[in-house]
C-alpha cells in the first residue's frame, strides 16, 4: 500500500500543473477585473426609526419614488399621490419623536414631528408640516420647515438647526435635482 501514496501525490501535482496551465493566458487580451453583481442602489426614503441603534424600521412612509417634486425655496414636497394612505401613514407617526430621511443605510437628517395647521406646539427644529390652508383646501400641500410655526425662523435655536443641518440639506437638494424632481 505504501507505493500508492507516492502515485496519488504525483497525479495531485500533475493536475494541478495541467489546471495552471490550462488558467494562465497566453494572449495579448488584457485581463477584466472581477466583478460581482452590482449593489442595490442608494435610494432616499423617509421611515420611524426604532430602537437604541435604529437599525431597524418599522415602516417606510414613502420613498423618492413617491416625490413628484420639491420646492427648494418655499419648501414644498410634491408628492405623486397625495391621497389619504400617506396621510393616515404619516397620522400614525404624529405622536413620534422623529422621522428619519435617509439615503441608502446613512441617516440624512431627522424630522423633529410631523405636524398639522392646528398644532399647539412650537418646534425649533425641522418639522414636516401637512397644510390645508391655502388656495386649494382639497388637495393638501406638505412642507419641510426649519420649525412650526415659522415665526420662530429667527429663534436661535431654530438657527443653530439650520446650520448644523446645512451639509445633509445640501446632500438632499443635490440629489433630489439629480433624479430631477427639484424646483428653485
Amino acid at each position: 500500500m505504501k507505493h500508492y501514496k507516492p502515485l496519488a501525490w504525483m497525479m495531485a501535482i500533475a493536475i494541478t500543473g495541467t489546471m495552471m496551465t490550462a488558467c494562465s493566458s497566453d494572449s495579448n487580451e488584457p485581463e477584466k477585473p472581477f466583478t460581482t453583481a452590482p449593489v442595490e442602489q442608494v435610494r432616499l426614503f423617509a421611515c420611524e426609526p426604532v430602537g437604541e441603534t435604529r437599525a431597524a424600521v418599522i415602516d417606510t412612509l414613502f420613498t423618492e419614488d413617491d416625490i413628484e417634486w420639491f420646492n427648494a425655496s418655499t419648501r414644498e414636497i410634491r408628492f405623486k399621490e397625495q391621497d389619504e394612505r400617506l396621510f393616515n401613514k404619516l397620522m400614525k407617526n404624529y405622536h413620534r419623536e422623529c422621522l428619519e430621511f435617509r439615503l441608502g443605510e446613512s441617516v440624512l437628517f431627522e424630522v423633529s414631528r410631523f405636524v398639522s395647521d392646528f398644532d399647539s406646539r412650537v418646534f425649533f427644529d425641522l418639522v414636516l408640516h401637512y397644510s390645508t390652508i391655502g388656495d386649494d383646501e382639497g388637495n393638501p400641500s406638505y412642507y419641510l420647515h426649519d420649525c412650526y410655526p415659522l415665526q420662530f425662523i429667527d429663534d436661535e435655536r431654530t438657527q443653530a438647526n439650520i446650520k448644523k443641518r446645512a451639509p445633509q440639506w445640501e446632500t438632499f437638494t443635490n440629489y433630489l435635482e439629480s433624479k430631477g424632481k427639484l424646483r428653485k
